[in-house]
């Protein structure tokens, strides 16, 4: 079994989530006692939040490539990075780093396109939906990609920033995300990506009326399966 390095902290309540995940896949896949190999490096977010905010890309990237460079010294054979919205910085972490990311925009489409949808909503963080370098990614694998309209996208946003990265679900939040993806479907899409880490913490499959893709549990399946070597890392467009 490869060693996977976690990269979370971005927050921490969603890295909870990959930890549990990948543990539950490789107990199904393997039985009895097993559990993952992992290395895990948690940032700190609040540090990591104001880059975000004040637009320091570059320096949320050096950062991402230390923390990368350590779990690769602290023995990982490849990095999972536990968040959508810094694969914005992916290539910054990849610099220099002597084993593969493995990229969720990647295990994603890959989902997607097994499911047969071609014409895809996001739902993510406003720099996710807003911004090129994630939907960019999906379009390269073929995919279509619709996200919200600009007062949607604030309030998908602002519940994950204000909720549930401090852990917090509310029900009337839930019933405004299912408004949105109502939105989306109405617009035509034949799929939902829950493209935050922190959004399957919110809603799940039985509030979309078309099929979902759940970003964390999509990744932390992945990861399991190329370190267990029944599959190979997924393609990559670029």
């Amino acid at each position: 079994m490869k060693v996977i390095g976690l990269l979370g902290g971005m927050s921490w309540e969603s890295s909870i989530e990959y930890y549990r995940l990948v543990n539950e896949r490789v107990r199904t896949v393997l039985g009895g006692y097993h559990s993952a190999h992992t290395v895990l490096y948690s940032v700190d977010f609040a540090a990591i939040e104001r880059m975000q905010a004040g637009g320091r890309w570059d320096d949320a990237g050096a950062e991402l490539n230390r923390a990368a460079k350590a779990l690769e010294a602290a023995g990982a054979d490849f990095v999972v990075l536990c968040t959508n919205t810094m694969h914005k910085v992916a290539d910054r972490l990849e610099a220099g780093l002597g084993i593969p990311l493995l990229h969720l925009g990647d295990t994603t489409a890959a989902a997607v396109k097994a499911a047969g949808v071609h014409r895809i909503g996001l739902l993510g963080t406003g720099f996710t939906m807003g911004q090129p370098f994630y939907r960019d990614r999906l379009a390269a694998h073929g995919l279509d990609v619709l996200v919200p309209d600009a007062g949607d996208r604030d309030l998908v946003h602002r519940i994950i920033y204000d909720e549930l990265v401090h852990g917090v679900v509310k029900p009337e939040s839930r019933e405004a995300y299912r408004g949105v993806i109502a939105r989306l479907v109405e617009a035509g899409a034949e799929g939902v990506i829950y493209g935050c880490t922190e959004i399957e913490l919110l809603v799940g499959a039985e509030d979309s009326p078309v099929p979902t893709f759940p970003t964390t549990r999509l990744h932390a399946e992945a990861a399991v399966d190329y370190a267990l070597g029944t599959t190979s890392l997924p393609f990559s467009p670029t």
